[in-house]
């Protein structure tokens, strides 16, 4: 990979050298790495976008009652820690639960049985090896998503690529964890998503909305809204849904509420749910069913708990 000094980088971008040092330091410049008291920048790095000009975009339907919700987290709460047997048990449910409905959404013909055997190293005949590989590699993401947590590790954009690649790994490596460098269209959807060249500024914008502006909503907003406007910007060529459904689960998992799993039955709600809110900015009917599969996911911990 070739690189450029921050001097370099500054009449690349026309910032000042100064303003690219201190976007260094506070890790706005992907891939960047100091040498000393110099910065070594990729040289296609993208040209960050200056959180000092601010643009707040009008979401509408967040207000919303969270107490059930809340009651449940905080019963959940009063049972930690959980036993290890616990803890593993329900930890393999999840993952053979949400490994099967993110891949059957997005096609994968395995069923739950099939998928939990495959999970297990088992192949099954008649199905793709593609196939196999996405339910192997959404549960090394799940996994890796479980140690971000765990390592209390910020939201970067270094760590929604790691996401994505894990995802395609095996199945495409040319853009597993690589930005699209062409336009798409969703099929069935009215958004268009934009164009492959913003994607970059965006990526940057949607970060420093969420580091700043989304810290005063309630976290299953939070996550509702990180999973919608990643999709809207549908950075990658493909893996876009499971990776978004990913960082959903992150958010909820990092302010301890239990991971959700989106089902395949409910593939048309949730899909126009995810239209109305790229399209009108109204997010009530996603936050809505994001909120039910987070009392589902709280009603069966408890079920098992007490």
């Amino acid at each position: 990979m070739k690189y450029m000094s921050s001097k370099e980088a500054s009449e690349k971008w026309s910032i000042s050298d100064r303003r690219i040092r201190v976007l260094c330091n506070e890790g706005r410049i992907e891939g960047a790495i100091k040498i000393g008291r110099n910065w070594s920048i990729p040289a296609d790095a993208a040209k960050p976008w200056d959180a000092r000009e601010t643009s707040k975009k009008h979401y509408t339907g967040l207000e919303c009652d969270f107490s059930y919700i809340d009651s449940l987290k905080k019963a959940i709460d009063d049972h930690r820690p959980f036993s290890k047997g616990l803890a593993n048990s329900l930890k393999e449910k999840l993952i053979v639960e949400w490994t099967y409905h993110s891949n059957a959404i997005e096609g994968n013909t395995l069923t739950m049985s099939e998928t939990r055997v495959v999970l297990e190293g088992i192949t099954i005949g008649g199905k793709s090896m593609v196939e196999h590989l996405e339910a192997m590699n959404h549960r090394e993401a799940i996994l890796f998503v479980e140690e971000l947590v765990s390592n209390k590790e910020p939201l970067s954009e270094w760590n929604i690529r790691n996401i994505h690649a894990l995802v395609l790994k095996e199945i495409d490596n040319t853009n597993a964890g690589k930005y699209r460098s062409e336009n798409v269209v969703i099929s069935g959807a009215k958004h268009i998503p934009p164009k492959h060249y913003e994607i970059g500024e965006l990526m940057q914008k949607l970060l420093v909305e969420y580091q700043n502006e989304w810290k005063k909503v309630h976290p299953v907003v939070r996550a509702t809204l990180l999973h919608g406007e990643f999709v809207k910007i549908h950075p990658f060529i493909d893996g876009n849904g499971r990776t978004a459904r990913l960082l959903l689960n992150f958010e909820l998992m990092k302010n301890g509420y239990p991971s959700i799993i989106i089902k395949k039955e409910e593939r048309a709600r949730y899909y126009d749910v995810l239209d109305l809110a790229h399209t009108t900015m109204s997010y009530g009917p996603f936050i809505e069913l994001v909120s039910e599969r987070v009392a589902e996911s709280g009603k069966l911990w408890l079920s098992v708990l007490e």
